[in-house]
């Protein structure tokens, strides 16, 4: 089990059969050469010396196995056991030494490609997984003479890992045995970018690097480093770091999916409302499974569905009896039955009922479905690709019964699967119109981990009343501003009278109902990310701490300087 730099499997059996050579050649050493009355520090050191030499001569191939064999035999005649060890030995240490030797060139041509493009963008991943190779392929095809490096690589007899590595040749990718935070990459000039990819499957282990990679770059420019962690815990420690100079983001690959499903295809939910009874359009949301995305896409839907003239309904429905107790944990003022179904004037509004114990494969989910009624959006995340797949055909036929046509969007990673269902039809030719989402290439993408166009509109949207450090370091600021990103491309795809206009150019009417929709739409937010109403409209008894916030309220209860903040922030 390799534990650090140097306690590797090659070298420990390297160590280890070189400290068996060097004990079993002590009884052979003949000491003649020295007179009689020889000290006996005199006498051990000279064994333990001439053992050693026998010893790398035994490594090297220096010494005929013959005269060694002969010694053996001379020194211990009766001992069978010792001269086989020996004769074992003869063999596997001169081998031991080529596996060393091209080991450190393998190192040495490693470090040799990199030193040739020392002023050239480098782009070095934590592992060489699916993950890694997609986002490398990707970073490949658009920086030709870029440095792509890999570490922590392996060659197993594993057939997976044989197919990675031939992946990351084609690459042209360098690869290392090492650790990513043992491997020096301040040899790259300040003229290029350093960009760090902190992405195994072990969340926990990726924080711990990027602490390590931080304290090792944290004054050097032109360093981005981006940790993939959807736990707190990448959370808590990356927001207290001392980043220096550094540039860093924690990617929530969950979380990510969900807000570019959102600012990518949002719109296509209000478009496919349905007429309610009193003029607005009704979006009502199916989500089946309540892991982490379906999770995230129900705290999501609350808010993103804040837009005038729509109402949003969500039915979510989860195999887990304790599904809706787990959620009322997670959001419980979003749950509360003073907001939760209620029509509060400048309020959020919303309708989140749970549905827990229902498995999907089970009669009771399709009579449920039915007594639902028309759905205009369904979101599937059930664990596994397969049981995706097989939901949304599923559901397609349940809705298909009902005469309606909701957007069906199914979470499937696998890349060659979703290409392959692309289109897909029935025998009669009939299509399924399912959108199979969050496949490996999409993203993991240049243009969705590192250039995002939600990410720079977010930026644009923070920097309208704070700092941009503030917004890479706070994962608070960060999320904030993506929500708000979001709602602002629906709502200019909604026809929001001025959604479209600069701040300057609105008319009263304009401005007065963006402040109460962006109210509305932060109320929602701020709820589903946990938080709750302070107790009263003081500035002094917001706790973020305890996730408690003074200007939870409807609109009209706002200070007039908080309801200008809305109008700052919500407008373009």
């Amino acid at each position: 089990y390799r534990i650090g730099r140097f306690l590797t499997p090659l070298y420990t059996l390297f160590a280890g059969c070189f400290l068996a050579v060097w004990v079993l050649m002590l009884p052979t050493v003949n000491l003649g050469f020295l007179h009689e009355g020889a000290r006996i520090w005199l006498r051990i050191g000279a064994r333990l010396m001439l053992a050693l030499h026998n010893t790398l001569q035994v490594f090297t191939v220096d010494v005929s196995a013959l005269e060694i064999l002969d010694a053996i035999r001379e020194a211990r005649p009766d001992n069978p056991v010792y001269f086989t060890a020996m004769s074992v030995l003869m063999i596997v240490c001169p081998l031991l030494t080529v596996s060393f030797i091209l080991s450190l060139l393998k190192n040495i041509t490693a470090y040799l490609r990199m030193i040739l493009r020392l002023r050239k963008d480098w782009f070095v991943f934590s592992e060489l997984n699916e993950k890694a190779l997609s986002l490398a392929r990707d970073l490949r095809r658009r920086h030709r003479n870029a440095v792509v490096v890999f570490t922590d690589v392996f060659n197993t007899d594993d057939e997976s890992s044989s197919e990675r590595l031939e992946q990351a040749k084609e690459c042209r990718a360098v690869c290392f045995k090492q650790d990513i935070t043992t491997v020096n990459f301040a040899i790259q000039r300040k003229k290029g970018h350093l960009t760090l990819f902190a992405i195994g499957a072990d969340e926990s282990e990726n924080v711990h690097q990027a602490l390590g990679l931080l304290e090792r770059y944290r004054n050097r420019e032109n360093v981005r480093l981006y940790v993939f962690s959807t736990g707190m815990e990448g959370e808590l420690l990356l927001n207290q770091a001392d980043k220096g100079k550094v540039k860093v983001r924690r990617i929530n690959e969950v979380r990510s999916l969900v807000n570019r499903l959102l600012y990518d295809r949002g719109a296509h939910l209000f478009r496919n409302a349905a007429d309610g009874p009193d003029g607005k359009k009704q979006v009502s949301a199916v989500i089946v499974g309540l892991g982490g995305h379906g999770t995230q896409m129900l705290r999501s839907l609350a808010w993103f569905g804040q837009m005038d003239g729509y109402r949003i309904v969500i039915d979510a429905f989860d195999r887990d009896p304790a599904a809706e107790d787990r959620f009322a944990a997670i959001a419980p003022e979003l749950m509360s039955p003073l907001y939760n179904g209620v029509s509060v004037p400048e309020e959020a509004e919303y309708t989140i009922r749970i549905h827990s114990g229902f498995d999907v494969s089970t009669r009771s989910f399709a009579e449920e479905i039915a007594r639902i009624g028309s759905a205009t959006y369904v979101f599937i995340s059930l664990g596994s690709d397969a049981l995706n797949i097989r939901a949304a055909a599923d559901l397609r036929m349940l809705f298909e019964r009902m005469h309606c046509k909701p957007v069906i969007h199914a979470v499937v990673t696998s890349s060659d699967s979703c290409r392959a269902l692309t289109g897909i039809t029935n025998y009669r030719g009939q299509p399924y119109d399912i959108d199979f989402v969050g496949d490996t290439d999409e993203s993991f993408s240049e243009d969705v981990i590192l250039n995002s166009a939600l990410e720079a509109d977010a930026l644009a949207r923070h920097l309208k009343w704070g700092k941009e450090e503030e917004f890479w370091q706070y994962e608070y600021n960060y999320n904030s501003s993506v929500a708000s990103a979001i709602h602002m491309k629906a709502r200019i795809a909604c026809g929001i009278p001025g959604a479209e206009k600069r701040e300057e150019d609105l008319t009263p009417e304009e401005a007065d109902g963006i402040m109460k929709l962006e109210h509305r739409r932060w109320n929602a937010y701020m709820r589903s990310e946990g938080y709750v109403y302070s107790g009263s409209p003081d500035a002094s008894t917001r706790n973020d701490l305890g996730k408690m916030h003074h200007n939870l309220v409807d609109f009209s209860t706002l200070s007039v300087e908080d309801q200008l903040k809305d109008q700052h922030v919500g407008m373009k």
